[in-house]
This record gives C-alpha cells, structure tokens and sequence, in this order.
C-alpha cells in the first residue's frame, strides 16, 4: 500500500476537515504550462528522482499524494517523500530541474472530492472552501494545493483528490 502524508485529524466543519499535517520533505518542479498540462509535465521528472536519479542512485517508493500548487504564471508539482525520508537523508536530485525543500507542519482545511482534474474543479472548490474556512473562524496563511492520491488510469468516478489551504485560527 502506497505510504501516505501524516496528519492526524483537529477537526470537522461543514465543508471541511482541519487537519495538522507532520512536517515533510518534498520534491519539487517547477512547470510553466496550464493547470491541466502542468500534473503530467511535472510527474516524469519526478518519477525519475525517485527512480534513482539522484546522488547516490536510491530508489525511494512512491508516496501520494502528489501536490499541485499555483506560483505566479507557473505551477509547482510535489512529491511528497516517505516518512523516513529528513532533510538530511534525502537523496539529492541530479536533474537540476528537481529540488528539494522541507514542508514545515501546519495546520490545514482540506476539502475532499472525487472526480476529474480540471481547473474549473479545481477553481470552484476552492471557492466554496474558501467560504466555509471563513464561516468556521479560520483565515488563510497560503496559497490553495491540488492533492491527487490516484493514478491517471483511475476511472475518473473513483478518484480521490483533495483542497488543501494552510489555515490559523482567528483570534
């Protein structure tokens, strides 16, 4: 079974679940493309980190989910490393298109859904999880992520995704 992000559980609101999710490591690419194009351009060279292109040619298992956040005219797509994996620990990629970075813990609504992986999905729940993170006294520290836990071969009615935002508590 495929090792997922740690987090436990805070709590529940109407349209979302507050979650406070360990501290990571994670792979990043950098990919200047479209919402939709962006997951699929960034997955090679990631897939090939993990598949021993890194110093000292470690393969490292796959985790889920694999994140998808906006920066600027550009998108960044994650993997997010084994539990085992620290900062210290972490192979380093030889594709100098690959970097690593620490994901500090924090504490985050997360919105989950099944379907496709559009933009206009992705936008519109943003939306409403923006609404429902206000109405439970929350306010937003960052940008919202696209998580993706299936492969693409998933049917699209089967496919697990989730809105993440970083949030704190309004005082």
């Amino acid at each position: 079974m495929t090792q997922e992000q740690k987090y436990s559980v805070v709590n529940s609101f109407a349209g979302f679940e507050l979650r406070n999710y360990d501290s990571c490591v994670l792979a990043d690419i950098e990919i200047t493309s479209d919402f939709e194009k962006a997951g699929s351009a960034g997955f090679g060279p990631l897939v090939g980190y993990l598949g021993g292109q890194n110093q000292p040619n470690t393969k490292i298992s796959m985790t889920a989910p694999v994140i998808q956040e906006p920066s600027g005219t550009a998108h960044v797509v994650s993997f997010v490393m084994p539990s085992e994996i620290n900062e210290s620990s972490a192979p380093i990629p030889t594709d100098s298109r690959v970097s690593l970075r620490v994901m500090p813990q924090e504490l985050v609504a997360v919105a989950r859904f099944t379907g496709r992986w559009s933009e206009t999905s992705y936008q519109d729940r943003v939306a409403k999880l923006l609404v429902a993170i206000d109405a439970a006294g929350y306010r937003t520290l960052g940008n919202a992520r696209f998580a993706r836990f299936d492969p693409p071969w998933t049917p699209w009615f089967m496919r697990r995704n989730e809105i993440q935002i970083p949030v704190a508590a309004v005082t």
